[in-house]
Order: C-alpha cells, then structure tokens, then sequence
C-alpha cells in the first residue's frame, strides 16, 4: 500500500504560480510512476501530466505544456507540480496517483493509488 498527500494548493490570481506536493509513504521501495489529475466543477478527472520513476522522463497535457513542470526526489518520496502562468481554467481539485508500472501512463485506471486532492483556484 502507498499513501499519498498532497499539499500546496491555493487560490491565486490569473499569471500567478503555485507549487503543489505531493508526499508518498507506505510501500515506497517499489518504483511508481506519478502522475497529476485534476477535476474541475462539473467536469471529468482529466490527465495533467505523469514522470517515470527515474525522473528521466514526463509527459504533459497539451493544456498545461509549457506552463506547468513535473517533478521528483525519490529520497524524499516527494513529486511536484510547478505551475506557473496559472489561468482561471486551471482552477480544479489536483490529484496525485501512483502507478506500479514502467513509462508515462495516462489513463486513470493504470493508476493505483490516490491522494485526497487539493484545491487550486484561480482568480481572473
């Protein structure tokens, strides 16, 4: 089992930056793939961005590419979500998932594990 919290979130206003945590414990001696979901009001979860357990490689959403950098320190079991020139259409709950699995997985049911979410919201 791998317990995920995120942290970090907050309202801002539209060009800002946040920095979101996201702290594993539990069975972290497995490599994981980490991923970023987000969930915006009335709207599905949606992929945001993922970073192989190496760090080597990630992958972004069209939406955020640019704008938004994953990344992760495995001695501290942390990944992070730098998000700068943040815009109202950001604004959504943020997720962060565990994937027991090699590569850059996309797809929500590829993940097993889940944190509770936090709120980022951005101001126009």
């Amino acid at each position: 089992q791998v317990q995920l919290v995120e942290s970090g979130g907050g309202l801002v206003q539209a060009g800002g930056s946040l920095r979101l945590s996201c702290a594993a414990s539990g069975r972290t001696s497995s490599a994981y793939a980490m991923g970023w979901f987000r969930q915006a009001p009335g709207k599905e979860r949606e992929f945001v961005t993922a970073i192989s357990w190496s760090g080597a490689a990630t992958y972004y959403a069209d939406s955020v590419k640019g704008r938004f950098t994953i990344s992760r320190d495995n001695a501290k079991n942390t990944v992070y979500l730098q998000m700068n020139t943040l815009k109202p259409e950001d604004t959504a709950v943020y997720y962060c998932a565990a994937a027991p699995r090699a590569g850059l997985p996309t797809r929500e049911e590829w993940y097993d594990y889940w944190g509770q979410g936090t709120q980022v919201t951005v101001s126009s």
